[in-house]
């Protein structure tokens, strides 16, 4: 099978062309399989091209174990570039169809060639029965959570997909690796959660890591970033035009007055293959 490998600041995929033919596949096994850093070509996931009845185009997103995502900001950014390279889509304004609903993509070309990728990842959900957290309130700002014998305080937010946001000094590698996967497994999140972890360097710059629900430590999370946004604001620590940095590089997140979130960021390609047939 035919295979392209992209990433977006490093938070990096495995895709799947499917839009013109679609053969029978099991997505999530393949992404077992294919994301495996030993064993198989190496990602932190699987994205799937195909058509749709409703938008240009339309994107699966599978996590390393297998897992199938809402949506992936990061993902989304390279799935856009893709379908514009290859002549799928010939307009810089692209609609794509998601488990999160149809956003809306605009890039910046140059010479024919995909800069950079605004996102509108939609209105951000704080409902807590909709995220979903079990917290009480009409959002979950400033929330208690017990993990691991410490008590942390999270806000949390859903971009189509659940974030847990903790702000506070930057947490060592030792406390992001035992914190992370507890805090995704975590009873308070039915659906487990992405969680980041925060520190703000003033009111229009913030640096964070994540550790991503199905996958684990990953170098960039879109949606993550977007949600971070979004709880700095409700807590009061950031104005809405924010530049976050990743492990990966940065992205440009703004929650504008119409309470949509845009997402600003590269795109990029790393190589193409074919998987032999064992």
């Amino acid at each position: 099978m035919e295979f392209v490998k992209m990433h977006g600041l490093g938070n990096d995929f495995i895709c799947l062309d499917h839009f013109l033919f679609s053969p029978k596949s099991n997505y999530a096994k393949l992404a077992v399989e294919y994301c495996n850093r030993q064993l198989g070509i190496g990602g932190d996931g699987l994205i799937v091209m195909l058509p749709s009845e409703i938008a240009d185009a339309k994107m699966r997103i599978f996590n390393s174990d297998g897992s199938e995502a809402e949506m992936c900001g990061n993902g989304i950014r390279c799935f856009a570039k893709y379908v514009y390279d290859v002549g799928y889509i010939r307009n810089s304004r692209v609609t794509v169809e998601t488990l999160a609903g149809v956003l809306t993509l605009e890039m910046e070309i140059t010479e024919g060639l995909v800069e950079s990728i605004k996102v509108d990842m939609g209105e951000p959900c704080v409902k807590p029965s909709n995220i979903p957290v079990l917290a009480g309130g009409d959002m979950a700002v400033k929330q208690s959570i017990e993990v691991l014998g410490r008590k942390l305080v999270f806000t949390a937010v859903s971009m189509g997909n659940p974030h847990c946001i903790i702000f506070g000094k930057e947490f060592s590698e030792d406390e992001f690796f035992k914190l992370g996967p507890v805090i995704e497994k975590h009873d308070l999140f039915p659906k487990k959660t992405n969680v980041e972890f925060v520190v703000v360097n003033n009111l229009d710059d913030i640096t964070m890591k994540v550790w991503e629900r199905g996958v684990g430590p990953t170098l960039a999370c879109g949606t993550g970033a977007c949600a971070t946004v979004v709880a700095a604001v409700l807590e009061g620590r950031t104005n809405r035009d924010v530049l976050v940095h990743l492990p990966g590089g940065d992205l440009k997140i703004n929650w504008n007055e119409d309470n949509h979130v845009y997402m600003t960021g590269p795109a990029a390609y790393v190589f193409k293959g074919e998987t032999l047939a064992k």
